[in-house]
Order: C-alpha cells, then structure tokens, then sequence
C-alpha cells in the first residue's frame, strides 16, 4: 500500500528537523540479546525464496502492539512490517502534521512493547501458576491483527495462556506483584527502536522490498553460513582484513583495480572529451570477463557504475570498505545475492565504527591504495 498524496502535498523531512510533518520512517526494533523470541524461520524444501517466520506469542503480541499505533496516534498510518525471530520492521506513514514528533511516537511503541516484554517475562518464570486472577491488561495490544494472511501457529510456549494472562482483567501485573518487583522484571526490548527518515520518495519501494526479503536473507545465510560470516585476520601484502564473502576469490590469478580518475570526469562534463572515461569503464568490464578480478571500493558514481555492470554480468569482484563488520551484518539487496553465489568478497581494513556516516578523502585515498595492493597479487 503506498501513499496517495500528490508531490506537492508530500512535504519531505529533512534529516535533523523535529520530524513532526508529513514523511516516512523505517523503523526497527531488535531484542538486543538477539534470542529468537518473537518467531522461528521456517524453510521448506530448503529454499530461502519459500522461507516464512512462524510467530511465537510474543511475536504476536509484538504485532497486534504495531497495528494499534494508529488508535493512539490517528496521523500514523502502517503501511508494511516484516517479525523476524529477534526484531520487527516497519514503515510508518506520518499522514499529517503530528502535535510532537515522531521519536516521541516511537517512545511511546517502545514503552508499552517494554510492558509486553516485563509480561512476558513474568509469565514464563511463573509458568505453573494456575491463577487466572493474575492477568494483567495490555489494551494497547487489543487490537486484532489486520493482515488475515498471517495464520501462525504456536509451538513455543501455550498461547492462550499468554494471551489470557495479557489482556483478561482490568488490573495490571503491577498492582498484582507491586511495582518494585515489577520493576525487577526483564523488559526483553530494552533498546530503542531505530529511526530512519527516508529523505526521498523513491526509497519507499526499495525499503518496502528490503523488509519484505529478510526471511529470504536470513534463509539464506543459514543455509550458506560461510560466506556470510565475518572472517577476521585475512593477512594481505602485510596488512589485516576481516571480511565477509568468498575469500577464495584472493587466490585468483589476475586481479586488476577500478579507479576511474578525477581528471577524466571533468574532461567528459566540462570539455565533452568522454573518450577516455569511456575507454576506462569499458576496460574495466572487458578485463572482468577475460577472467580477472576486479578490486575497488567502488566510491565514485562511475566506479558505481562499472560495479553495477559487474553484479548484473555476475563476474567477481573484492569490494574494500570503508567500515568495519558489526554483530550481524549482512551485505545490501544489491550485493546480497552476489556473496551467497560466492561472487563477491567484501574486505575492511578498520573495525566497525557506530558513529562513522561518511566516508573521508583520506579513507578513498588509502582504501584505492589497498585495492593496488591487493592487485599486486597476480604478479607475485
């Protein structure tokens, strides 16, 4: 389901703003232990492309909390969710001005999904209780389930018991063991949901796409676990890489390096000479399909370019980064597909860094240095 509004009406948040106006989100919300709480993968016959997520009870209390953000904030709409075993996405619609923004909207999923979480933990280390007086309320989560195509079933733990215990009395599981001990209880999502504002209206199906493939990617790391995890200690020409992909691909006996230079950019833009550009790009393709890989970090719009001809040709290609790996990383859509079939080695010099959002001069200088450093390999 995508918006209506004409581009005129579609008023775009730009990043740093209140966020309180017109946009879309992408939001996550990860069980930072990463315990598969929520759902269990399922992949019949062993195809990732069939993989479905079996939702828990929890899993379910998780969605049924999602789809009632539009009862307490009318101007949120959800347009598109995706429950993996330890997170949920989701694309939030803001369709009007809101009173605040919408961090404060998502604080507020957050704490009554931390109450689910404190509910949930009291249930099951109390899972002999027989007590159907100690129920406490969740409205937040009454609200059915408004995709009729989900049709679970549940083999984790008793989920009528869950769902009784949740939502079948006016009092609340505080009042019943006071708030200390409440307190005390193990709120399961204890991180915020991450918040990305998409800056642009294309994005929408691309994000919509990325959400809907995650039971399709995870399927796919399960069943091809090697060349998604991240390798630490790839000794190259002296220097220490972690990795993710084939690492077979460095015992290649050609390799040759993608680095279209300033200098040929301008000369095409501002003199219309694209002879040498285009002679460039060219060799760089003609070079992979005579057997060699292609090393780059592939930063310019034109080394971009030659990349996107290399993954829709399907020839091999090492990609140097400009971030390390974090805890579960996988590769994007566009080169997701390329790792599993072993095309492709992701490479990085550095450890992952949180905060880095940009890629400095000095990291394209020294990351292109590398890529000939690694070239030099089919010479020795």
């Amino acid at each position: 389901m995508t918006p209506s509004h004409s581009d005129n009406i579609w008023q775009w948040q730009a990043p740093g703003t209140a966020w309180k106006g017109v946009g879309l989100y992408h939001i996550t919300l990860t069980i930072p232990s990463r315990e598969p709480l929520l759902g269990t993968l399922l992949i019949p016959d062993n195809d990732p492309t069939q993989a479905t997520v079996e939702y828990t009870a929890l899993g379910r209390m998780l969605v049924n909390a999602l789809w009632d953000i539009p009862n307490r904030i009318p101007e949120i709409q959800i347009l598109h969710y995706c429950l993996m075993p330890d997170h949920i996405h989701a694309v939030w619609y803001v369709r009007e001005k809101m009173p605040r923004g919408i961090k404060s909207a998502v604080q507020g999923f957050w704490q009554g999904v931390k109450k689910i979480g404190r509910a949930y933990s009291f249930i099951m280390s109390h899972s002999h209780l027989e007590d159907s007086s100690i129920t406490p309320t969740c409205s937040w989560v009454s609200s059915p389930v408004q995709d009729s195509s989900i049709t679970p079933t549940y083999s984790r733990e008793n989920y009528h018991e869950l769902l009784s215990l949740l939502k079948s009395t006016t009092d609340t599981l505080s009042s019943h063991i006071g708030e200390e001990a409440y307190r005390a209880l193990f709120p399961i999502f204890t991180e915020m949901p991450h918040i990305r504002p998409m800056g642009q209206r294309r994005q929408l199906p691309a994000t919509i796409q990325y959400i809907t493939n995650n039971p399709q990617r995870l399927a796919t790391k399960r069943l091809m676990p090697g060349f998604f995890r991240v390798q630490e200690g790839i000794e190259i020409a002296g220097r220490s890489y972690c990795g993710v992909g084939n690492i077979r691909l460095l015992h290649s006996s050609s390799f040759a390096p993608v680095h279209v230079r300033s200098m040929w950019v301008k000369d095409a833009e501002q003199h219309g000479n694209t002879q040498p550009l285009l002679d460039y790009m060219n060799g760089c393709i003609l070079a992979a399909r005579q057997g060699a890989v292609m090393v780059s970090p592939f930063i310019s719009p034109k080394e971009k370019a030659v990349m996107s001809v290399l993954l829709g040709e399907k020839l091999p290609f090492i990609l140097l980064y400009d971030n390390g790996f974090r805890d579960y990383y996988k590769p994007t859509d566009a080169l997701f597909d390329a790792v599993a079939e072993g095309r492709v080695l992701i490479l990085s010099p550095w450890e992952h860094d949180p905060d880095k959002r940009h890629i400095s001069r000095e990291d394209c200088v020294a990351l292109n240095g590398m890529a000939e450093e690694i070239c030099t390999l089919s010479h020795s």
